[in-house]
């Protein structure tokens, strides 16, 4: 025990804790007197008399708040657990002192007050006599639900925690079942709400480090955050997300406080701090990549959809920063990151990359009949057979057949899915800062009708304009550098760097099609070091096909997707565009 540690007795005065020691073996065995024979306690159906539970709850309590853990877990029905919880409370809470006073009976409602959690149904008389019981006074967890099973007498206690350091207290309500053994002894039955009424299931309760929150949150240049869709619930999310994936930062823990916190290891539900131990510094700023120019661009081009879902993200191709991302509505899902749908013509980028890197070259003659050649033959968006044009030419007017019969022939079926992810980084595990869907591109189409459905972005190709903005970032940039919302969270890296001469024609390619092809309509005028692709996937049982547009002009890729937008120049396109025209210049 350490010099000046703070001794009493249960009735109030404060017991210091024990900063270490050994556990002595025991096991729930009662002995008949002779010495040989021992027989298991077990846990009987008759509840403990008023006596019994006073008495079993003070033993309790009295070595508890005197450390000896040993001894208090041997008064409960079961000790292993006990020890492990009480020894974890002692390591990981650290209390300086600890005082636990008996306060007497109390009733399932009162525990349920102080828990949060709706009044449980009182167990039957013949309930089984089985310590697994579904009560808040026999359970692993307040609100648990399992079959009700002996609770014996719910008893409370006033709890007070002392820390070095601070002269703050932290007092709580403590809730504790006693029930009788075949011994006719009394024990506690053990549940981690022992430790704390809100403690429950796997849970860990610890001092950690805490945060002040941020006193706002600014955009990249240090300005207050706007933007409908940035709701505060996502921004709290990414603000939650950014302190657990950003590094250390020696200067952010000179700013910490501490607390007693409750936190599930699999990080479901938010954290339950208890009591704060040391006061954190005031919170600075919270910064995200996001570009509030850029941004109001965004929320006007969903506000101009005139109620049609979609989404748009811009991204910076040089460090994978999200500038911009919105969504119509803006209140609802958050699609640019977290939907799933065919990505139509925009997915021949990708395709486009894997039959330059088979030896197919932009000037490379590949026919553009009116039908493809697999077994269910697919059509162009336009009539007529173009049987000399070359594979820029049905890149810039979207050839369906050209891009599915050279696909065919050139290619393997798994390699649309390797390069989507080897060079452009899709289905890789992205850490953006939010919750998003990984693109995905099938390694092994079933078919060969899938397979040609794959190349031109429909089949079982799923994409987000997250992800089709980061594929038109790195053809900018001739890098893949997964998208983030908060500089300095990690970033995964693709397998293999594109090559800078496949880089160069797919931009070549693009610029194409923004000055002469598909996509000349919406980007007349912003053609410059820029480069477009356009896009329309069919749905099944709609009318209207989707409307997707991606582009990049300078250091911004965009890409914007609209339901039922029809072609991509008609809703995703004007869309792209005003977000490029924004922000002119980077």
């Amino acid at each position: 025990m350490r010099s000046g540690a703070k001794i009493g007795i249960i009735t109030g005065v404060s017991i210091a804790v024990l900063a270490g020691g050994g556990y002595g073996a025991y096991s729930l065995m009662a002995s008949d007197g002779s010495g040989s024979d021992k027989k298991p306690r077990t846990v009987v159906a008759e509840p403990p008399s008023a006596d019994q539970a006073a008495a079993g709850a003070k033993d309790f309590l009295a070595a508890w708040a005197a450390g000896d853990i040993a001894k208090a877990a041997s008064l409960t029905d079961d000790p292993a657990a006990a020890t492990t919880a009480l020894t974890a409370f002692r390591d990981q809470v650290k209390p300086s002192a600890l005082t636990l006073t008996p306060t007497g009976p109390t009733t399932q409602q009162v525990f349920a007050a102080a828990t949060g959690t709706p009044s449980p149904a009182k167990p039957s008389a013949g309930a089984s006599a089985t310590p697994s019981a579904g009560t808040p006074g026999a359970t692993d967890s307040p609100s648990a639900s399992a079959t009700p099973g002996p609770t014996g007498t719910l008893m409370s206690f006033k709890a007070r925690a002392e820390f070095e350091g601070t002269n703050r207290a932290w007092d709580y309500q403590g809730f504790l079942g006693v029930v009788k053994m075949s011994d006719n002894t009394p024990a506690v039955h053990w549940a981690p709400s022992v430790i704390h009424p809100h403690l429950s299931g796997n849970e860990t309760i610890a001092a950690q480090q805490v945060f002040a929150p941020p006193s706002t949150v600014v955009d990249r240049n240090g300005k207050p955050l706007q933007g409908a869709s940035l709701t505060p619930a996502l921004m709290n999310t990414l603000q939650d997300n950014a302190q657990k994936l950003l590094p250390p930062d020696p200067a952010k823990d000179q700013d910490s406080g501490k607390a007693v916190v409750i936190s599930d290891p699999a990080g479901k539900g938010a954290p339950d701090k208890l009591f704060t131990i040391v006061e954190p510094k005031p919170g600075k700023p919270f910064k995200v990549t996001i570009d509030n120019t850029v941004q109001a661009a965004a929320e006007k081009a969903m506000t101009d959809l005139g109620g049609k879902p979609g989404s748009i993200v811009a991204i910076e191709p040089s460090t994978g920063q999200v500038l911009a991302f919105a969504n119509s509505p803006a209140n609802g899902q958050n699609r640019a990151f977290a939907g799933l749908l065919a990505p139509g013509s925009t997915m021949k980028i990708v395709t486009s990359a894997a039959l330059l890197e088979a030896g197919i070259n932009p000037d490379t003659v590949v026919a553009c009949p009116e039908k493809s050649s697999n077994s269910v033959p697919i059509p162009n968006d336009f009539p007529g057979a173009f049987p000399n044009n070359t594979l820029q030419q049905d890149f810039m007017v979207s050839c369906n057949t050209a891009f599915i019969n050279q696909g065919l022939t050139s290619l393997k079926p798994e390699t649309l899915s390797a390069t989507a992810k080897d060079v452009f980084g899709i289905g890789l595990e992205w850490k953006t800062g939010l919750p998003n869907a990984d693109g995905k591109v099938p390694a092994t189409p079933g078919s060969k009708d899938e397979q040609a459905m794959n190349y031109i972005g429909q089949g079982k190709v799923q994409m987000n304009p997250l992800a089709i903005a980061s594929i038109t970032a790195t053809v900018q940039s001739g890098a893949f550098k997964q998208p983030i919302l908060v500089a300095g969270l990690p970033q995964q890296a693709a397998a293999r760097q594109i090559s800078p001469d496949v880089a160069g024609k797919l931009r070549a390619m693009m610029n194409a099609t923004a000055v002469g092809g598909t996509a000349s309509q919406v980007m007349a005028g912003i053609t410059d070091n820029a480069g477009a692709k356009t896009g329309s996937a069919e749905v099944q049982g709609a009318s209207t096909t989707n409307s997707w547009f991606t582009a990049y002009r300078g250091n911004i890729a965009v890409a914007a997707e609209v339901q039922g937008g029809g072609h991509g120049v008609d809703a995703a396109g004007p869309a792209v565009a005003s977000l490029l025209k924004a922000a002119a210049g980077r």
